[in-house]
């Protein structure tokens, strides 16, 4: 009886799992029957194959023809199965010979004039495949997102199923992408603001650049019109570039979301509106989707007006800040997201915005029930609590050169540098250190262990908010190119104690 056998795969999560379809033609009435737990738009790909095989000049069978997508058990979405499908039908049929099934994979969508469509989630698909050692023949414009891929010859882009089925029979042999993105030649098609913009707000910009280096959670508190937003917007130009590993986990999450971003190697930067809810901000849906703090995954994410959230969203940020990453669970399954991004906040210290001012009629308890939107639990996981004053009408409006401040690429220059000695030191950022790490990079003496005993009394501080302490003061230093000391870890407690009271 005649059966074929290709390989495709499928998306779960942010991994790509090989899925086998095996195409089985036998006599009977015409009938086109795809099995394997497929959903609806793996179903309707049944028609589109038909049109595809008919307008590509094959034949299309009028015979029984029952596809299976094993394993079995595994739900299978998209129309990605649709050139494997098809492939298997013409081989089943002996219309093309595909006699080494070890050696190719399918994935991409048919048009019912059979040329071949990108689907999302391609980047995963092409990774999985290269650790297959196999061949991966796709859409033609998925090469925009594969040419993070150091691939080889392992990926082949085509225009419709007739190119295909041309390479297969030795006719015409399709290109590889070529790896065409490098640091060298690193652009970025989104112009970057700059620090040198902001006039004075010297102490919120020293807090940017110490969260940039280390990797630190800050948040903002001010009046409206302090600057807290525009402070925000320019962490992206003093972030160091991703290295490639980074840049493909990043881009891997984008693709399965059927997302593009400018440029991979910027760490991306997500913005989200206060009205967003906890499925968009953390993941979630039916299958599981990444939320915002994914797509943030190695770089920031800027939640402007931090009280505005539902207090059931913010709260949803408490895990993927403590573990950079997230598990969305559901009755069958489960899947494990990356999340592991700077949070940049920015709130308002009372309803109106000018607690303390004599303009200020907000009463003690609406100041108190407005700042209580913000759980102590997830202030304790930001590092950097600083205060942003109004700037002084002199600062403002004198616009002479003396008034401007260092560009974002000097205080970037000096970010990489800090980013470069603590990889030196531990192979890793100091927002990632653990205790027992911490002890080793940032050894105290008598004297620093008693200012630490009263900042616990005093400001009450966790063990968390401690080890926060140290790890900025580990930055300070590593900026500063100093020694660790005491003086470091005043400077922390500085940026830790806000300077509202509730």
């Amino acid at each position: 009886m005649p059966t074929a056998r290709t390989r495709s795969y499928a998306n779960i999560g942010i991994k790509a799992v090989a899925i086998d379809i095996e195409v089985h033609v036998s006599a009977g009435l015409p009938a086109f029957n795809i099995v394997g737990m497929a959903e609806t738009a793996v179903r309707e790909s049944r028609e589109r194959v038909r049109s595809a095989i008919i307008n590509s000049n094959f034949e299309f069978p009028p015979r029984r023809i029952t596809v299976n997508l094993a394993p079995a058990d595994l739900p299978k979405q998209g129309g990605g199965f649709d050139l494997a499908i098809a492939l298997g039908v013409l081989a089943a049929t002996g219309q093309i010979a595909l006699e080494d099934t070890h050696e190719y994979a399918f994935s991409g969508e048919l048009s019912l004039l059979g040329a071949l469509r990108p689907i999302r989630g391609m980047l995963p698909i092409a990774i999985s495949c290269i650790d297959d050692k196999r061949r991966l023949i796709c859409a033609l414009g998925s090469q925009l997102e594969l040419d993070l891929l150091d691939s080889g010859s392992a990926i082949l882009p085509a225009s419709d199923l007739i190119s295909v089925c041309a390479h297969l029979q030795g006719r015409q042999l399709l290109s590889p992408v070529q790896q065409t993105t490098d640091e060298s030649g690193l652009k970025s098609t989104t112009p970057l603001v700059d620090l040198k913009d902001i006039r004075g707000q010297q102490g919120a910009k020293k807090a940017l650049e110490i969260a940039a280096a280390g990797g630190h959670n800050l948040l903002f508190t001010g009046p409206p019109g302090a600057g807290k937003s525009m402070l925000a917007k320019r962490m992206p130009g003093i972030l160091p570039n991703l290295d490639s590993q980074s840049a493909i986990e990043t881009a891997v999450i984008y693709s399965i979301c059927g997302k593009s971003r400018n440029n991979s190697l910027i760490p991306p930067v997500r913005a989200p509106h206060h009205s967003a809810s906890s499925v968009s901000l953390v993941g979630g849906g039916s299958p599981p989707v990444p939320g915002e703090v994914s797509l943030a995954h190695k770089g920031l994410l800027f939640l402007d007006e931090l009280p505005e959230f539902a207090p059931k969203v913010l709260e949803g940020l408490r895990e993927p800040l403590e573990n950079g990453e997230i598990t969305i669970s559901r009755a069958s399954h489960q899947n494990l997201f990356p999340a592991d991004f700077i949070l940049v906040a920015a709130m308002n210290p009372c309803p109106c915005g000018f607690y303390g001012s004599p303009s200020c009629d907000c009463s003690r308890e609406q100041v108190s029930r407005y700042q209580r939107r913000v759980s102590g639990p997830l202030l304790d996981r930001i590092d950097m609590q600083v205060s942003v004053e109004l700037p002084t009408p002199g600062e403002l409006i004198r616009t002479d050169s003396i008034q401007e401040g260092e560009s974002s690429s000097e205080v970037k220059q000096r970010v990489v540098d800090a980013r470069k000695r603590q990889f030196n030191r531990q192979g890793k950022i100091n927002a990632k250190l653990s205790a027992k790490e911490l002890a080793n990079v940032a050894p105290l003496n008598a004297e620093s262990e008693l200012l630490l005993s009263r900042a616990m009394e005093n400001m009450n501080l966790s063990a968390r908010g401690l080890h926060k302490v140290l790890r900025v003061a580990r930055s300070i230093a590593d900026l500063e190119n100093q020694e660790f000391s005491i003086s470091q870890i005043k400077q922390a407690l500085g940026f830790r104690e806000r300077k509202i009271s509730k």
